[in-house]
């Protein structure tokens, strides 16, 4: 009996079993003090079957706002970012650890009966099942939502695809940079007059992860007021072609195809990059008024109310006259002096910064955006933190080291006995 008190003990330390009764809301269990440090998703639980970046990205968003991630991966080898590299902490990948924080990894073979029972356990205690595996893959190893919707009802199931669940590419593998030149995103990308260019971080698959992890909380939602789950289907292509916004309309509604603009605007000028002496500066006049004022600062006040600049219609249709005069005068001064003229003016405006120039500049520094922590093999290391500012980070942990399948065996001996508890407390199946 004291074992098995004991038992119950670090099961609840650990927050595999609540306190209170299943229920239909968010949260398992409800802290007795402390709510002012709560995390806004404490006590959800996320299954996370997903590898390299657009479904990490997912979870450990939902990770920095409280939820327990446990991360499932291959034995052996675990997620393929652990291997991408130089640089390396150590046998670490710099590229994993941007991206798995505040997470637990266990190693899960489930290609084999016994590890889809490991599986299917865990999705039991669980509140949200994510994963990322060609379309039919995991169905056809008894891991699909129809499966695990049988075992646990409640489970808000979210599949990241390449191209969606069905149709003609639906089995094909999904990597960023592809579905970024299927999407149109590639083509709109780059010189002018210069070959597609892919962007220089994964946006799509980032696009996808913010996709993935906004519709997540809408079906925590859901969960909430209906007390059931639901399926949710994201994929690389259609979040690519939702973000093109006004590009795809252009198109849709306008019939203009698009073209690759550089770093200008194709509807707004001048907002662009221009070279400096010793640098560049990004400058965008939305309206009139800043166009004036651009020119004030740049002490060439007669393109104000000339015929052929007067309106930004007008300024788009003589576009390569007027970059042509502006990249003239914007060459003859240093990046740092014409920050101060710019300084206060109303217009936007900012240097084009390099990585060491970003983390030194005072608004980030201001804002907080770089998060250390511990890592048991890589010591101390800093990533880029997330953007909302409602995640206190006093409680952020590295990202995980990949355990064996006897440290699985355990955990899931737990989740069988944290079922049982659930079971009998709430009086019925943990739903």
């Amino acid at each position: 009996m004291l074992a098995t008190l004991a038992r119950v003990a670090a099961l609840r330390r650990t927050g595999l079993v609540s306190r209170r009764g299943g229920g239909r809301g968010l949260w398992t269990g409800r802290p007795q003090s402390g709510t002012d440090n709560m995390k806004p998703l404490e006590g959800v639980k996320i299954l996370d079957l997903t590898r390299v970046l657009a479904g990490p990205y997912a979870t450990m968003n939902l990770g920095d706002l409280g939820a327990e991630v446990i991360k499932v991966e291959r034995p052996g080898t675990g997620d393929d970012t652990r291997t991408w590299g130089p640089p390396f902490v150590g046998t670490e990948s710099t590229y994993f650890l941007s991206v798995n924080r505040n997470k637990k990894s266990i190693a899960v073979n489930i290609k084999d009966p016994k590890g889809v029972k490991i599986i299917k356990e865990l999705a039991a205690v669980c509140d949200v099942f994510v994963e990322n595996y060609v379309p039919g893959k995991l169905s056809a190893m008894g891991l699909g939502y129809e499966d695990i919707d049988k075992i646990a009802p409640h489970i808000v199931y979210c599949s990241i695809t390449g191209y969606g669940r069905t149709g003609p590419l639906s089995q094909r593998a999904g990597y960023d940079a592809v579905a970024c030149a299927v999407s149109g995103l590639m083509h709109i990308t780059g010189p002018e007059d210069g070959d597609p260019v892919r962007p220089g971080v994964a946006m799509t698959d980032l696009a996808t992860g913010l996709y993935a992890y906004g519709a997540i909380m809408a079906g925590l939602i859901h969960r909430y007021k209906t007390g059931r789950g639901l399926f949710i289907d994201c994929n690389l292509l259609s979040s690519q072609v939702a973000c093109l916004t006004q590009v795809a309309a252009n198109y849709l509604i306008g019939q203009q195809e698009a073209k690759r603009w550089g770093t200008a605007h194709g509807s707004i000028v001048p907002y662009q990059a221009f070279k400096t002496k010793d640098g560049y500066l990004v400058v965008g006049a939305g309206n009139n008024q800043q166009f004036a004022t651009v020119c004030k600062i740049l002490n060439l006040p007669e393109l104000i109310d000339d015929s052929m600049y007067r309106t930004n219609h007008l300024r788009v249709q003589n576009r390569k006259e007027l970059i042509k005069i502006l990249s003239t005068r914007f060459e003859e001064e240093t990046t740092s002096e014409w920050l101060y003229l710019f300084e206060g003016s109303g217009v936007p405006y900012g240097p084009i910064n390099n990585m060491k120039n970003v983390f030194a500049e005072p608004q980030v520094l201001h804002n907080g955006l770089i998060m250390e922590m511990k890592h048991p093999t890589a010591g101390k290391i800093s990533v880029p933190v997330a953007a909302p500012n409602c995640i206190p980070t006093s409680s952020v942990r590295g990202s995980p080291l990949l355990h064996s399948l006897s440290s699985i065996c355990h955990l899931w001996r737990l989740v069988m006995l944290a079922i049982q508890i659930r079971r009998r407390e709430a009086g019925k199946r943990f739903c």
